[in-house]
């Protein structure tokens, strides 16, 4: 049994998200540069995040497919931007069966290219759109530094790609994909999450418009959780996908992508985690509740006999438990099933069993209560759902609390970092004006390491003047480091 002691987030964060991770099993570093083993705690979040998503999709008409890993170079000759934006990240398969290949093959790195050769195959009339595909699939990026889960050479993600016979409904399909990450965020993983539009230098490569959603880490930093790209009618041209339209006008089609990666299992580490370990809300733990039968071995009889009952009417209830029946000490039980983040502890003792009781105990806040075995499930499931709401209530105080909404000044702005650094705390965020300009964007981030997020679509406030250069506003931004 190994030690379960974590750094303090507030020493080293980087260190505990390493070890919180490690310990709690969600993963494994692989003899592969820059991957990961999904451990099965780790996969089973991946799966839980996986499902909710798949059903939003398929309610607003989307469905899944599947395409080839390995991408000709020439189709990404064929959108200029898309191919210099990920070119340093490729790998490259250039030999196969002994022999080199005539045309060397890239692991994908995102699937527009793929993606958009089969469309111009598979679309030739007003009649074949709009068409709505999601891709569940692994991606390559050959990351210089990596970070497990939110950074790795390769992952986990879904990619929807969309065709649509005008820019109008591209659009509307670019902002409902948002709003359903969004919505998951925030209803899933707890997570509070700040919904907008990405300045120019930040959107994806070939895009004309891209939107994320952006998360706050307990460290204070940002950490884009996902984004959704209007790329009009780009790729379409790269491509040729072009349709027959009403008015038997051959026209491009206007296309969108949008994605979200196993980022979003780092994300609820760092969101929801404390020096106990993880944190995990109800409804994606894969345990929701965690058995320790307590006492004597001369009571040991009679109180597994209750844990076997108990446990079979929380199971039949569709409350996802398990019962630690290990030979260990209850304390170092409960340090362990605290650091893997289960959400709720239930301990049963001979004398519990006598008076028809059981003890709770709340991760996300520590409270202890005693209460009746009669309607135990239902009383378990109201509780969940309070843990639930308590989590994203609480993740959503700490970002009002680390987000600076008064600095109007890039003066202000490099002050209010070295006085954070000076006391050893987080900067956190901060909402500023924008001109607009590339020029004032940059100087922000050669100044203070800080890079704009996105443009939120409903500021908490309004700013008159640009940060930077004291020209009019154009825009507010939110600006922080990030991961």
């Amino acid at each position: 049994m190994s030690d379960n002691k974590l750094t303090a987030q507030d020493t080293d964060f980087s260190a505990w998200y390493i070890e919180a991770i490690q310990k709690a099993e969600l993963m494994d570093y692989a003899p592969v540069r820059g991957c990961i083993v999904f451990r099965p705690d780790g996969y089973e979040l991946w799966e839980r995040i996986q499902a909710g998503l798949d059903r939003r999709f398929k309610e607003t008409g989307h469905r899944n497919a599947y395409f080839p890993m390995l991408i000709p170079s020439s189709f990404f000759e064929k959108e200029k931007e898309h191919v210099e934006g990920f070119n340093p990240e490729l790998p490259w398969v250039t030999e196969a069966g002994g022999e080199k290949l005539e045309e060397k093959l890239a692991l994908r790195p995102t699937s527009e290219t793929m993606i958009g050769y089969m469309y111009s195959r598979w679309i030739q009339s007003y009649r074949d759109l709009p068409l709505l595909l999601n891709q569940w699939a692994n991606v390559f990026r050959w990351e210089k530094r990596t970070l497990p889960f939110l950074r790795t050479s390769e992952f986990l993600w879904q990619e929807g790609h969309t065709a649509h016979a005008d820019e109008v409904e591209a659009r509307e399909e670019t902002r409902r994909m948002l709003d359903i990450y969004a919505e998951f965020a925030e209803s899933e993983m707890a997570m509070p999450v700040w919904t907008g539009q990405k300045t120019p230098s930040e959107r994806f490569a070939g895009a004309v418009d891209t939107y994320s959603i952006e998360a706050m880490m307990k460290d204070g930093k940002a950490l884009q959780a996902g984004t959704s790209h209007f790329l009009g009618q780009n790729f379409a041209k790269g491509f040729g996908i072009e349709f027959l339209d009403r008015d038997n006008v051959r026209k491009f089609v206007y296309t969108t992508s949008w994605g979200v990666s196993t980022r979003l299992i780092g994300a609820l580490v760092m969101v929801h985690g404390d020096d106990k370990g993880i944190a995990l809300p109800p409804r994606l733990a894969p345990t929701q509740v965690i058995m320790i039968p307590i006492g004597p071995p001369k009571s040991r009889e009679k109180v597994m006999a209750k844990c076997t009952q108990v446990y079979g009417e929380l199971k039949a209830a569709g409350i996802r438990v398990q019962s630690d029946e290990r030979e260990a000490t209850p304390g170092w039980k409960f340090n362990e099933w605290e650091m893997r983040g289960v959400p709720l502890r239930l301990e049963l003792g001979p004398r519990d069993v006598e008076n028809n009781q059981c003890v709770l105990v709340r991760r996300d806040t520590g409270e202890k209560m005693t209460t009746s075995l009669d309607n135990l499930a239902v009383y378990i499931a109201h509780l969940l759902e309070t843990i639930q709401i308590n989590m994203f209530q609480k993740a959503l105080a700490f970002r009002a609390e680390n987000s600076h909404l008064h600095l109007d000044t890039l003066e202000e702005l490099v002050m209010h970092i070295a006085r954070a650094e000076a006391a050893g705390t987080n900067a956190g965020w901060v909402l500023g004006g924008w001109c607009g300009s590339d020029e004032c964007e940059m100087k922000v981030r050669e100044e203070t390491k800080f890079t704009t997020r996105n443009i939120p679509f409903a500021p908490p406030a309004r700013k008159e003047k640009c940060l930077v250069c004291g020209e009019k506003s154009s825009q507010e931004v939110w600006l922080a480091r990030a991961y």
